[in-house]
């Protein structure tokens, strides 16, 4: 073990190591109880989902802890699965199965990227501006897809959204949405005193809360839009996974063009690239992990794992899976090998056992996580300059911002950040300096907005 893990070398021991998977596990599992929320509102049977989810998280983080021997966990990233319910699945009306071979092709080319020189072309070609603004986009994305479920913002048809009215409908609606709040208010203190699974406890405290107001007569479920909060304890069904198990192979492609469907691939391979390279070099940073150059020896088997992980996810049913952010709570508690990162998969191999009690949490539970990881995201904006000598990059990274939430579109916001670009740029006398390919991928999104 020592030899394979370089324990000593890495300066940490097996306890170390087991206690830091433990930590990672804790911080992320959140996601178990989150992504069938979202793949739910696909047309996706949440126990189905939620057993993809733990067997694509526990093949990609056990591979990054054996192949790349790195203190990493992955699992199915927030944004891209949000991308596939409300937009693939939503806006553009495909059905579920369509969004998961997209899934599973974004994949397999991401691994074929993965090992040669052409993925370091396109992430170089990309301006930093814009890499960093999608994260924001996507965490503004996030955060409204939360208030939304959780019921503190409703439509209004005079100024589009509004806050919820809490006197009105207080049994039902009002008291779910007064729970979201506390349960972002808990999360947001929890986290800023850094405990180590702030969101998670904070998810099944308000959960908690709910079912003693549904005790206490508080909350009263009409068993129509809001039901009964009180868990039925049961084995968990297996065979639900036979609902998306393979479904990404029988698809019925009828209908769907072949252009969008490029874009759709795309989209998922952008998103999943720089968050999973922008995720390995800021937690390989913090672990004091990366050479003099700036770079991470292992990002190649890596990176490798993470495509490997989305691949085999979209065949067990679940959105691209992804190199966690949450990994850094495990390095900060002194992870430093794969030791960590298999110590994290086998800990979501076990919660499959847990199934019933994860799909049972309600969405005004879930909803303070969503918008929480929404600030994590966000956060990223600090690193984008506003000032008046960086303006051709910094509108169209305000631009790219701005689209995702209001257009309810990550891939929408992509393609405006890109086109806005190449235009600003050109008119800024600026044309040579744009690299070749965002000339391409600027054209690639005029066309489809021109002809499909």
């Amino acid at each position: 073990m020592e030899k394979f893990f370089k324990l000593k070398e890495r300066g940490t021991t097996v306890g170390t190591e087991i206690m830091a998977g433990v930590i990672t596990f804790m911080t992320m599992a959140y996601i178990l109880a989150v992504n069938p929320k979202i793949l739910a509102d696909a047309g996706m049977d949440k126990t189905a989902v939620m057993l993809a989810t733990c067997l694509a998280s526990f093949v990609g983080t056990m591979l990054m802890g054996l192949t790349a021997n790195l203190p990493f966990a992955l699992s199915a990233g927030m944004g891209t699965n949000a991308y596939m319910a409300y937009t693939v699945c939503g806006a553009m009306g495909y059905d579920w199965k369509v969004a998961l071979l997209a899934v599973f092709i974004e994949g397999l080319v991401f691994l074929a990227l993965s090992l040669t020189k052409v993925r370091e072309l396109i992430f170089n070609c990309i301006p930093m501006a814009l890499k960093q603004s999608v994260s924001v986009g996507i965490g503004l994305f996030i955060a409204f897809i939360g208030l939304s479920n959780s019921g503190l913002t409703i439509s209004n048809p005079s100024t589009l959204v509004a806050m919820t009215d809490f006197t009105e409908n207080f049994r039902t609606q009002g008291i779910c949405a007064l729970l979201a709040f506390i349960g972002l208010m808990l999360i947001a203190v929890l986290y800023s005193k850094k405990m180590h699974g702030a969101i998670l406890i904070g998810i099944f405290a308000t959960w908690i809360l709910g079912v003693i107001c549904e005790l206490t007569g508080l909350y009263k479920p009409d068993n129509e839009a809001f039901f009964s909060l009180i868990p039925s304890f049961s084995m968990t069904d297996f065979s639900a996974l036979g609902k998306t198990f393979g479904k990404c192979f029988s698809v019925d492609m009828t209908g769907v063009g072949v252009f969008n469907f490029i874009v759709i691939i795309l989209s998922f391979m952008f998103v999943d690239m720089f968050d999973t390279i922008g995720t390995l070099i800021g937690v390989s940073a913090k672990a004091d992990m990366l050479d003099e150059d700036g770079q991470l020896e292992q990002i190649s088997p890596a990176l490798c794992s993470d495509a490997a992980a989305t691949t085999a996810g979209a065949v067990f049913g679940t959105s691209t899976t992804t190199t966690f952010v949450e990994s850094a709570a495990g390095v900060g508690a002194g992870g430093r090998t794969g030791l960590t990162a298999i110590t994290t998969a086998v800990l979501f191999l076990l919660s499959m056992l847990l199934a019933p009690i994860f799909v049972s949490i309600p969405s005004f539970a879930t909803a303070p996580a969503l918008i929480f990881v929404g600030f994590l995201m966000f956060s990223s904006i600090t690193k984008i300059r506003f000032d008046s000598n960086n303006l051709t990059s910094a509108i169209p990274a305000y631009l790219c911002i701005l689209s995702m939430p209001l257009f309810y579109s990550i891939a929408d916001g992509i393609a405006v950040g890109v086109i806005s670009y190449v235009i600003i740029n050109v008119f800024c006398g600026k044309a040579k300096s744009i690299n070749p390919v965002m000339y391409i991928l600027a054209l690639l999104f005029i066309l489809n907005y021109a002809f499909l």
